[in-house]
């Protein structure tokens, strides 16, 4: 669980609080895996007790540092901790509760880490971190008064750090000038395109071919070596812009000549990267019916200790020699894609316990059938609404007093299968209104 070569607390105050974190951490770690019922709220919550009670102890242990320590395996394993119960808060359906914000917060930074590293980003990748960091500090602020302030003031340092990581990015893509912006997006994706072939169970040139035209058209739009606007003026960003270009070259060459094999050296590694990316992949696929959030936790943990684990930034083999460029440019694209679909699938993860998820689920393919039948038209005749009426009454009939109860329990997330609910019965409605109108002009 615990990356390598972790120093132990030198403190002697801090000891028996690791001890104590260590044994909430196994209790997490089995309301994670025990998959025989849903996860409860009130399971929950004693741990996060317990997790914030031994952070202000720590706090107190560590007032008199003025200096910042170097991390122990004391701050490993909070983090863990801080990591599970985020993870079940959402699990839960708390997505709205400062808790669940902490998962998502250390993923992005992993992910802004790793953008900055690579040297290329698309603005799509860091308008929609800023839309879910200011959706995360609009969290905080509402649990003020109900959560830790030694928790809400870890949330906002990270969130804090997370802000000056996107603020150096923008600050990159500041540069281009508007008439570029598009240029710019295109290399991006022939980068990462060229990246995705490369790690495909069965490479193409074809396709790395097909970039490299792409690549060949925007090359020929360069004037004297500079891309220039309608009026022959070098354009802002153009030097940029042509080493991204000329990235793009090298590293569609070097594709091709490894033809998607890596320096076996680096096979082992590969294959954990590969078999977690496809993992997450299918994941983002099936995530509606078959994700709990807790399950992200050993993906998050598996890539967190691989990525670690380089020395200088690099991938080392057995011996300590590094990685050629193939092989870490690779490496480092599966990492970066797989935090990017555990960041996808936090993002997206709906504010409902799993165990009203089922219902909830129906619910929104419910939604979504209707919605295509009103836009192919409607219906001729009001039968044609019957399968989808008899539908939401069996749903609708779970409830007791406008409640969904799971056993004696009422899962989180009442409010938004009940609003769903609501919005497919308005659908039927509008359709079974438009019927009758057609009827009665006839």
């Amino acid at each position: 669980m615990d990356s390598p070569a972790v120093p132990v607390p030198l403190d002697p105050r801090e000891q028996p609080i690791l001890e104590r974190l260590l044994r909430t951490r196994d209790a997490l770690l089995l309301l994670k895996q025990d998959k025989s019922s849903y996860i409860k709220s009130r399971d929950v919550l004693p741990l996060y007790e317990e997790v914030v009670g031994e952070v202000d102890k720590l706090n107190a242990a560590r007032k008199e540092q003025n200096q910042r320590l170097v991390h122990n395996r004391l701050d490993y394993v909070l983090d863990d901790c801080f990591q599970l119960i985020s993870l079940l808060f959402l699990t839960v359906g708390r997505n709205n509760e400062a808790p669940a914000v902490y998962s998502l917060a250390a993923t992005i930074q992993r992910l802004l880490d790793h953008l900055e590293e690579a040297g290329f980003y698309s603005s799509k990748d860091l308008n929609s971190i800023t839309k879910t960091l200011e959706s995360m500090r609009e969290t905080l602020d509402r649990g003020r008064n109900t959560y830790s302030p030694a928790l809400l003031t870890l949330l906002e340092s990270r969130m804090e750090q997370c802000q000056l990581s996107l603020g150096k990015l923008q600050k990159g893509l500041a540069v281009l000038a508007p008439g570029l912006v598009q240029t710019h997006e295109t290399l991006v994706s022939i980068l990462r395109s060229t990246s995705a072939v490369n790690t495909r169970s069965k490479f193409s040139a074809t396709e790395v071919n097909n970039l490299r035209e792409q690549l060949k058209k925007i090359e020929n739009t360069l004037k004297d070596g500079k891309f220039v606007d309608a009026d022959g003026n070098v354009q802002a960003g153009s030097d940029d812009l042509k080493s991204l270009m000329e990235r793009c070259w090298r590293w569609t060459e070097i594709v091709l000549e490894r033809q998607g094999k890596i320096d076996e050296r680096f096979q082992e590694q590969y294959d954990r990267l590969l078999e977690i990316r496809n993992q997450l992949d299918r994941l983002s696929v099936t995530q509606a019916w078959s994700l709990r959030e807790t399950d992200l936790f050993g993906y998050q943990r598996k890539l967190d200790r691989i990525d670690e684990a380089r020395v200088n930034g690099n991938f080392v083999d057995a011996v300590g020699q590094a990685a050629d460029l193939h092989a870490q440019r690779t490496l480092l694209y599966l990492i970066r894609r797989s935090y990017a679909y555990i960041y996808a699938l936090l993002i997206s993860s709906e504010p409902v316990s799993e165990a009203l998820l089922p219902v909830y689920n129906q619910l929104q393919t419910l939604r979504r059938c209707l919605i295509e039948v009103k836009e192919s038209g409607g219906v001729s005749n009001s039968r044609e609404l019957y399968p989808y009426s008899m539908k939401l009454n069996s749903i609708d009939n779970m409830r007791v007093d406008g409640k969904f109860y799971i056993g004696p329990d009422i899962p989180e997330g009442q409010g938004s299968v009940n609003s769903l609910l609501a919005e497919c019965y308005d659908l039927v409605w509008e359709l079974r209104a438009a019927v009758a109108d057609e009827e009665s002009q006839s």
